[in-house]
């Protein structure tokens, strides 16, 4: 008998990425998108899903769209680094998710796959890669991102003892084909255009978006329900992606690093500055302070229990810049 399947957040870098692999299957899937929302990362797949107008923030909506529904992916969110819009990503990142959990209770949905954050796991500040056992110790950095995301997961865990069979998945740093409003992808498209002329002192954990959504649909197949699992890949260090990026893409290689003390003072000269456009967008103090420490994780737990395929970081470098390149996304 075919799943009914409803997808938040469907025309997002992970969820397009989903919503693609479901819509390949025989089962009936539904997207719930806004009046405003873009559709150009799914028009390959628009005839074999079916649109459902609504809002994550808006519960009657929700309501609505849940009506015979079986399985959510709840991948929507805002992903946003800096400290200008903190109430919308609570409004969004926490209320909304509680939303789309009462009204899965409500309406009686088996079983919701949460995709939450890894700065919902916390910071590797000693370098040792952090589980999902380890204590969430994000507070230590101002990031109401993280912070929100960290929120999210303590709803999902109110909702399941409420009886909502709910799993949480944290996918690592994601890149890969399909990266359209370049998030990760940011990074090879700045240093490809000589906009970003340092390197952060901390490191991150890579993964491929094609990973990231072939691990979500087996969580929700075999996860187990109030448990989360890493989405991971291999831990590397800052200087490392961006020698690896400049390799692939040609771009002369980032010789300089850049410690946060010094980024604070090379950014406020930056503010008075008149064409900002010459630097990186990445180059925010928010985000700068998160990157000069070790977002490293061990995904053993979802290799273990979800079958994850742990990849070369290099794969997704190739695999977004070769996707980029193709439509000249990258000029």
């Amino acid at each position: 008998m075919n799943k009914k399947i409803l997808v938040t957040g469907a025309t997002g870098f992970i969820g397009s990425a989903l919503v693609k692999k479901l819509a390949l299957t025989s089962n009936e899937v539904s997207i719930i998108v806004r009046t405003s929302s873009d559709l150009t990362s799914l028009e390959d797949v628009l005839d074999k899903v079916k649109l459902v107008y609504g809002d994550i923030t808006d519960r009657a909506s929700l309501d609505s769209a849940l009506q015979g529904i079986d399985y959510v992916y709840h991948s929507a969110g805002l992903t946003y680094m800096g400290d200008k819009k903190n109430e919308l990503l609570y409004k969004i990142n926490v209320d909304g998710t509680r939303n789309v959990l009462q009204a899965s209770l409500a309406a009686g949905v088996k079983r919701v796959v949460h995709v939450s954050s890894i700065t919902a796991v916390g910071i590797a500040f000693d370098k040792k890669p952090l589980n999902e056992s380890s204590e969430w110790n994000f507070k230590a950095i101002s990031l109401e991102y993280a912070r929100t995301k960290h929120m999210s997961e303590i709803e999902v865990a109110e909702a399941v003892k409420k009886g909502l069979d709910c799993v949480i998945v944290n996918p690592a740093f994601v890149f890969g084909a399909g990266d359209i409003n370049f998030n990760a992808g940011r990074i090879i498209k700045d240093i490809y255009n000589r906009k970003l002329p340092f390197y952060p002192l901390g490191g991150v954990c890579v993964v491929d978006v094609e990973n990231v959504a072939d691990t979500i649909i087996t969580a929700m197949e075999i996860g187990k329900t109030g448990e989360r699992y890493i989405i991971g890949g291999e831990n590397v260090s800052y200087k490392q992606l961006a020698d690896t990026i400049s390799r692939i893409t040609g771009a002369p290689k980032i010789l300089f690093p850049l410690p946060f003390w010094m980024a604070r003072i090379l950014r406020a000269i930056l503010d008075r500055y008149k064409n900002k456009n010459r630097v990186s967008k990445l180059f925010n103090l928010s985000m700068f302070r998160v990157a000069s420490e070790f977002l490293y994780y061990d995904s053993t737990k979802a290799v273990r229990e979800l079958h994850m395929r742990v990849e070369p970081h290099e794969k997704s470098i190739i695999n977004a810049y070769e996707w980029y390149r193709e439509r000249d996304m990258l000029n």
